[in-house]
C-alpha cells in the first residue's frame, strides 16, 4: 500500500502505474511463447495487444464516465486523468478492438482468445495488486486478522481497518490463469478457454463486490460491475452450451451420412 514507490529527479514511479506495466508485459510475453508452441502467429499476439490496450483503456475509461457521469459534469477534467477506470469496460472494448483485428487480418479470433486468456487474468492479477498498492477498490470495515489499514495518501480511508479486496481479487485472478492454463491443451472445441474464463472471471468478480466498500456505481441493488457480471457469465454458459449443441449436431450429420456410428 505505496502510492509512490520512488522518484528520480521529476519523475515518480507509482505503484499501480508500475504493476500495470508488469503485467501488461508479462501477459504479452506469456502468450508469444505459447503461440509459438501452438502455431499461432506470434506478431499477431503484439498487433492484438497493441489494439486491444488502446481499446481497453477507451473502454474502461468510458465505463467509469459513464458511471460517475455526475460527477463528470461537475468536474470533467478531475475524471480525465490517469486515475478511474472500470475493469468491465476495458475487457469489453479490448474484446471487441480484437475481434475487429482478427477479421481484418482473416485470423480466427477464437484461438487467440483462448490462447490470450490465462494471459489476461495473469495481467489482471497484477494490475489488483497495483489497486492495493494505491488504495483504491478497497474493501468494507473489518476486525479480522487479515484486514489492512491504508496510510494517508491512499485512496482508501486512512486509519481504518479494511478488507484487503484488492488481494483477494489478485489471488482468484492467478486462480483462474492457473485453471486456464491447465486446460487450454485438453479442450475440444475453439473458445473453451477464453468462455471458461468469461465464467470464472463473472462469478469471481460478482462475488467479490460485496466485500468492496468503494463507490462504483449501482443498477438496482446490484453493483454496476455485479450486473455486468450477470451477463457475462451467462454469456460464457450460453457460448459453451451454444459450442457443444454444435458439435453434437455436427457429429450426428456425420452418423447420418454413414462415415461415423453416433448410436
Amino acid at each position: 500500500m505505496k502510492v509512490d514507490l520512488f522518484s528520480i529527479g521529476p519523475f515518480t514511479v507509482h505503484g499501480y502505474g508500475l504493476m500495470i506495466g508488469i503485467g501488461v508485459l508479462c501477459c504479452v510475453f506469456m502468450a508469444m511463447k505459447r503461440a509459438k508452441k501452438y502455431g499461432l502467429i506470434e506478431d499477431a499476439i503484439v498487433d492484438i495487444a497493441i489494439w486491444g490496450l488502446i481499446g481497453g483503456f477507451l473502454g474502461a475509461k468510458l465505463l467509469f464516465l459513464i458511471v460517475e457521469w455526475k460527477q463528470f459534469l461537475k468536474n470533467p477534467l478531475a475524471l480525465l486523468g490517469s486515475e478511474g477506470f472500470v475493469v468491465y469496460g476495458g475487457i469489453i472494448a479490448g474484446v471487441v478492438a480484437a475481434i475487429l483485428y482478427c477479421k481484418k487480418k482473416k485470423l480466427i479470433f477464437l484461438d487467440y482468445f483462448d490462447l490470450a486468456a490465462p494471459s489476461i487474468a495473469m495481467a489482471q492479477g497484477f494490475g489488483r495488486i497495483g489497486c492495493f498498492l494505491a488504495g483504491c477498490c478497497y474493501g468494507r470495515e473489518t476486525d479480522l486478522p487479515i484486514g489492512v489499514i491504508f496510510p494517508e495518501g491512499a485512496l482508501a480511508p486512512a486509519g481504518i481497518r479494511l478488507l484487503p479486496t484488492q488481494l483477494i481479487s489478485s489471488a482468484g485472478n492467478f486462480l483462474i490463469m492457473a485453471i486456464l492454463l491447465a486446460t487450454y491443451p485438453r479442450r475440444k472445441r475453439k473458445g473453451d478457454t477464453g468462455f471458461l474464463y468469461m465464467l470464472l472471471y463473472g462469478v469471481g468478480r460478482f462475488l467479490i463486490e460485496f466485500l468492496r466498500n468503494d463507490e462504483r456505481g449501482a443498477v438496482g441493488g446490484l453493483s454496476t460491475s455485479q450486473f455486468i457480471s450477470l451477463f457475462i457469465v451467462v454469456a460464457g454458459i450460453l457460448l459453451m452450451c451454444n459450442k457443444r449443441r454444435a458439435l453434437v449436431e455436427a457429429a450426428g450429420q456425420t452418423g447420418a451420412d454413414g462415415k461415423t456410428d453416433t448410436e
